[in-house]
């Protein structure tokens, strides 16, 4: 029997999955999207702090590089993968200004902003939702519990029912690969229709 300790993560782990296997339907819907806006030209801009910020990585570079086969490279950044661009930015902006500045630089209308935030109470990234709505981008939100402000504030938002940040965060990595699978089986459908034409 392994430790008590790990048995109540695994179990809050377990319980906040099943609750994502009832949003399956919403994550299809995302791929799509994400898809149609890739496929167009545009691009995913993703932003978060700490853990949130790694899977905001994780997420992009799947997508410039590949998920799980081949296809061709989609334009997605991780807003806070340029520290020339964020340290310059938290000098002379301040530190809530650090994805917002970067969302007025390279969002186009269209464009997707992921927002991720285990608490969904982050000031950097709620001005970048704000900025983002401003702009013409499209204003997604993945977050721990709701109610929060972030998720309130995004167009879509997927939050993660889990007392704790560590279960959040690890549904928040499945939601990553869900999500890119989506956009794979999205962009290989418009390929494949190319192809026929």
């Amino acid at each position: 029997m392994s430790h008590p300790l790990t048995e109540a993560h695994l179990t809050r782990l377990e319980i906040a999955l099943r609750g994502l296997r009832r949003r399956g339907d919403l994550l299809e819907e995302w791929g799509r999207d994400l898809a149609a806006v890739l496929d167009s030209g545009g691009r995913l801009l993703a932003c978060g702090n700490g853990g949130s910020a790694a899977q905001a990585q994780h997420l992009t570079a799947e997508l410039v590089g590949r998920f799980d086969g081949e296809r061709r490279a989609l334009s997605a950044i991780p807003l806070h993968g340029d520290t020339s661009a964020f340290t310059a930015i938290v000098n002379d902006y301040g530190p809530d200004e650090v994805f917002a500045r970067q969302v007025r630089a390279h969002g186009r209308p269209g464009d997707v902003l992921l927002c991720l935030s285990t608490s969904g109470t982050s000031r950097n990234v709620l001005a970048a939702a704000r900025a983002a709505a401003e702009e013409g981008l499209r204003t997604w939100a993945l977050t721990g519990p709701a109610p929060n402000p972030l998720a309130g504030m995004c167009e879509r938002a997927l939050t993660i029912d889990a007392p704790s940040t560590a279960t959040v965060q690890e549904v928040h990595l499945a939601v990553v690969h869900l999500l890119c699978a989506a956009v794979d089986r999205g962009v290989l459908a418009v390929d494949r229709r190319a192809v026929a034409t």
